[in-house]
């Protein structure tokens, strides 16, 4: 494949993956069990091409940070049907590792500063998160203010990433 094609695959997955987030959260069960795995499968397929991609480019870090990425939405995708209160460890080991390769992916010049500071912010308050569920803080996927707040983050995050793949190379 070549790498127009992988960037154009890859931003579908990213912007498919946010927009079935976003529709899951606000949608009752069984609906936002079956848009969650929607969107966790887009996320995962995006950040593999995306690893490929980078890995291409020989930058390394963000590969990794892909991978990361990649193995928290696996995590976070297992408990996708089930109700929010059941899945609270896995959801927060996924939102950990979601924090760690946003980070990897914001940490390589590459970007531009503003996408990476967004990246950022998003990967500190998914940290906060899963730091806070590790210490004994009883917290769900959809509790305020966080994980709540640090939605709208990622969606920004993850549509700047497709809209430089679809822009490409400059």
């Amino acid at each position: 494949m070549n790498d127009r094609n992988l960037r154009i695959i890859a931003a579908i997955g990213l912007v498919a993956g946010t927009v079935l987030g976003i529709a899951g959260t606000f949608t009752q069960p069984p609906t936002r069990g079956f848009l969650w795995a929607l969107d966790g499968f887009a996320l995962i397929v995006a950040s593999a091409l995306l690893v490929v991609h980078h890995h291409r480019q020989e930058r390394d870090l963000m590969a990794a940070g892909f991978i990361v990425f990649a193995i928290g939405q696996g995590l976070i995708v297992s408990g996708a049907g089930m109700d929010p209160g059941d899945v609270v460890s896995p959801f927060a080991a996924g939102a950990g590792l979601w924090a760690c390769g946003i980070a990897l992916v914001s940490a390589p010049a590459v970007m531009p500063f503003l996408v990476r500071i967004l990246g950022f912010i998003t990967a500190v308050l998914f940290a906060i998160f899963a730091l806070r569920v590790f210490s004994g803080t009883p917290l769900t996927s959809l509790s305020t203010p966080l994980p709540s707040l640090a939605y709208p983050f990622l969606g920004a995050t993850l549509f700047c990433w497709a809209w430089l793949l679809v822009r490409g190379p400059r």
